[in-house]
């Protein structure tokens, strides 16, 4: 079993397991990628969306702190920021009870067709509990909030210490509303204009005080702009022979395409898919063949367990075997989904970063936006599968204000990331009936979501 396995068996739910910031020092590897390497139809690097509107915590911001959970707060912040000349401090109590930065009585601000971005940062996350966005209006008697991390001691984090970390905060992220504010059974709000009140809210664990950072609140324009219905790429890891003989008539039955983040060294091994498999995926079926690791071993150590310059060197090798194929794909899935640091200290995706336009991770604490808020850390939705313990049921995903839901009536970017598919008795979560795999790509049909790959999905940022 791999890491993987281990951690989508571990619960109810999955944990999404990655981290990092908006900024990381890249060690020097050398030389730039080889000329070997396939340049794609997307654009060299991606820009963030430009926003709409912005605070960015500069003198006379008008915010401030406050909560039962507030020790200590610096509304100016000249010695740590990101961009500007400051940012907004805040230190919790280190009692459990919220502390938050914000905002009331600004002019009303019509939320249709817009996301939130968040710039910040928390200095050490050892007892940081959980954050949450709240946007109401006045003194958010009527609001919606996003619960948009919780931290695990048991498994890698989106949020690390000392990193500045982006995230976009969609309709369809909305965790709940309160007073007059109501979610439909859809999931959609009832209300998307008139908010006057913004609260950025930050939880310990009760063992300890959490500093942070906030550096941005602002809004851009949301997936809808791209995709008014919304959008779902269907990826696969690991180059299992099952995608090929299992998932691809279900697919082509709808004509979807899908990613499949392949391990080279596996190709034309037992229970993997042969190059020519691949390519015939690609050129008969227009399929996306993107990597994953090359070496097998790399892909069940993992990268954070190897050190920077044997990541560098397989993914050099990954690359090479892409261009070899004819498999024009930018785009990248970290082996168990991890991206922390490597054995000797460099994040892993300021490594994938020298090679590949796009990292695929199994974050699923909100969903995947486009733009995406930090591309070297897509989120994706994995464990869907009907299993006795899956990390997310066939029903959650399908049903009634479950996820095809929030994406087809709010527009998000829904990336799924299966494994293998099976005719017979499920082993772990990892695997999903045909027969469910079949219901959920009915779902998709039956909302009119428009299923792109990766690298399709990409093709429209500009």
């Amino acid at each position: 079993m791999t890491r993987r396995s281990a951690l989508l068996l571990g619960g109810g739910g999955v944990l999404a397991a990655a981290t990092g910031g908006l900024v990381v020092t890249r060690a020097g590897f050398g030389s730039p990628p080889p000329p070997a390497e396939p340049a794609g139809a997307a654009p060299a690097s991606l820009t963030p969306r430009p926003a709409l509107w912005s605070q960015g915590f500069q003198p006379g911001h008008g915010w401030t702190a406050g909560g039962g959970g507030t020790a200590s707060d610096k509304p100016n912040d000249t010695a740590l920021f990101t961009s500007g000349s400051q940012s907004f401090g805040l230190t919790t109590a280190g009692n459990g009870v919220q502390s938050f930065i914000r905002r009331e009585a600004m002019p009303p601000m019509d939320m249709t067709g817009r996301m939130i971005r968040l710039v910040f940062r928390v200095e050490d996350v050892t007892h940081l509990h959980s954050m949450a966005f709240y946007l109401g209006d006045a003194g958010l008697a009527n609001h919606y909030y996003w619960n948009f991390h919780t931290h695990s001691s048991q498994w890698d984090n989106y949020v690390q210490s000392g990193e500045w970390v982006t995230v976009h905060l969609q309709w369809a992220d909305a965790t709940g509303s309160g007073g007059a504010h109501k979610l439909s059974a859809t999931r959609v709000p009832t209300v998307k204009s008139g908010f006057t009140d913004m609260s950025f809210a930050v939880y310990d664990d009760a063992k300890g005080p959490v500093t942070c950072h906030l550096q941005a609140v602002e809004l851009i324009n949301d997936t809808t702009h791209a995709f008014p219905r919304g959008a779902v790429s269907i990826t696969f890891d690991d180059s299992f022979q099952s995608v090929h003989d299992l998932a691809r008539p279900v697919m082509d039955a709808h004509k979807f395409a899908g990613t499949i983040y392949n391990i080279a060294d596996a190709a034309g091994t037992t229970r993997y898919l042969s190059t020519n498999q691949m390519q015939d995926l690609q050129d008969a079926s227009g399929w996306e063949m993107a990597g994953h690791a090359y070496s097998m071993d790399a892909h069940n150590k993992g990268y954070d367990q190897l050190t920077a310059k044997q990541v560098d060197i397989d993914l050099r090798k990954l690359r090479a075997w892409l261009a070899s194929n004819k498999f024009p794909s930018e785009h990248f899935a970290y082996p168990h989904g991890t991206f922390s640091a490597t054995r000797d200290g460099v994040p892993v995706d300021s490594i994938v970063k020298q090679h590949f336009l796009t990292g695929r991770s199994i974050i699923s604490e909100t969903t995947e936006s486009f733009r995406p808020a930090m591309p070297l850390r897509l989120k994706a939705l994995t464990g869907v599968s009907d299993a006795a313990n899956p990390g997310y049921a066939v029903s959650d995903v399908t049903r009634v204000g479950g996820e095809l839901d929030r994406c087809a009536h709010n527009g998000d970017w829904l990336i799924f990331c299966f494994h293998q598919l099976t005719t017979g008795k499920l082993s772990d979560n990892t695997q999903i009936s045909q027969t469910a795999f079949t219901a959920v790509m009915q779902a998709i049909s039956d909302r009119g979501i428009p299923v792109v790959t990766v690298g399709e999905a990409l093709s429209h940022y500009s």
